[in-house]
């Protein structure tokens, strides 16, 4: 996905150039009236994998991209939060439920959107939970109901793989890895 244009300076409103400024050996978004570098870097999706018991929290989204495909609580993360504040709020906005975070579980680039995704482990506070705004509905998961080909992204099927194959191995780590574009053929 190529970086939006940027025509004016968010800083002061005048017309911007594209070039690499000196020190850089990235083209950039320049603004030669205040100075001021216009950085455009990948956004970070950041949630969990909410667990209660041997199951799994999904949420079915009631918004685009993937109307109606299943996905575990994750957003966009915002200015002035923390990480793990990003998911334990995108877990309560899109499925009404109150976790506990574990450490952190998947970090996964996918540089053909500009994003990094990374999920926490989880554990449900209790069974209270709701589809919020862009959800249609929420619902626990045992691993033999998964529905695998109704999940939103690869990232998440990514992340349930992972979680249920060290749950079988009784440990679970770290996992991190690349997502690059499906082959269209």
């Amino acid at each position: 996905m190529p970086s939006p244009v940027l025509k004016f300076c968010s800083n002061c409103a005048a017309p911007v150039a594209h070039r690499v400024p000196p020190g850089d050996s990235k083209l950039r978004y320049l603004c030669d009236n205040c100075g001021e570098i216009h950085y455009q870097n990948p956004r970070l999706v950041v949630g969990c994998v909410p667990v209660w018991e041997e199951r799994v929290l999904l949420c079915r989204r009631a918004i685009e991209p993937r109307y109606g495909y299943w996905t575990l609580p994750a957003g966009f993360m915002e200015n002035e939060e923390t990480t793990a504040e990003g998911a334990l709020r995108e877990t309560l906005e899109e499925a009404g439920a109150r976790v506990e975070l574990g450490e952190p579980f998947t970090m996964l680039s996918v540089p053909h959107v500009n994003q990094v995704h990374l999920f926490y482990r989880a554990k449900l506070v209790d069974l209270s939970f709701a589809p919020g705004e862009e959800s249609l509905e929420v619902a626990l998961f045992e691993e033999a109901a998964i529905p695998w080909k109704e999940i939103a992204f690869r990232t998440v099927g990514l992340t349930l793989k992972h979680w249920f194959a060290d749950r079988k191995l009784g440990a679970f780590g770290f996992h991190a890895g690349d997502v690059v574009p499906p082959v269209v053929r």
